[in-house]
Formats: C-alpha cells, structure tokens, sequence
C-alpha cells in the first residue's frame, strides 16, 4: 500500500473525528434542554459538516500533491468552509461560499 493513502486515510479519519468530538466538548452552550439532548443535537448536527471536510481532504489531496499551487486555494476554501458553518449551520451555504473562494483564490494566485 502507497504511504500516500495511508496518510489520507490517517488524515480523513482524524478530521471526521475531530469534527464530531469538538462539538460535544466545546458546543455545550449552543442547545437547550437536557443534556442527553445536548450531546446527541451537536453530534447529528456535526455529521454534516464533518462529512463535506472528509470529502474535501479525499478528493483534493491527491490533486494538492501534484499541483503544489492549489495549496493555499484548498486551505482558504476548508478555512471558509469551517468558518461560514460555525456562523449559519448551514451545509448549503457554507459548501457554496468556500467553493466559491476556492475559486476565486485559486485564480487570483495563479494569475
């Protein structure tokens, strides 16, 4: 096996993980009701965002290792992402605004 997918797979599963942990830990504030409600609410609410992050580091690491260019677009577009998530909890929007900064990174960069 390559140590190119070892170490995708390591870093997938650290970011799903941490996604769906950090919530729980930090997000306490967030909800109301009993705490059984809490953790469970954060948790199905983090599955979302933690799957689009997977994605994005599966499907653009390879691409990142061959055009070491598309680098600083990838990290600009998951820290939007992150960002305009914590702010709305909206997959949609937030999905949509980081790809549109990707996007508009990776052109101004590459330009």
């Amino acid at each position: 096996m390559s140590n190119e997918v070892i170490l995708i797979s390591l870093v997938v599963g650290l970011a799903n993980y941490l996604f769906r942990y950090v919530p729980l830990r930090l997000g306490n504030s967030r909800y109301s009701g009993p705490p059984k409600r809490n953790r469970t609410a954060m948790l199905l609410d983090s599955i979302g965002i933690a799957s689009i992050c997977a994605l994005l580091v599966v499907s653009t690491t390879p691409e990142v290792l061959r055009h070491h260019e598309k680098f600083i677009p990838t990290l600009i577009g998951f820290a939007v992402l992150a960002a305009v998530f914590y702010k709305t909890q909206s997959i949609i929007i937030s999905t949509l605004t980081s790809a549109f900064c990707f996007g508009l990174a990776f052109k101004l960069l590459t330009s």
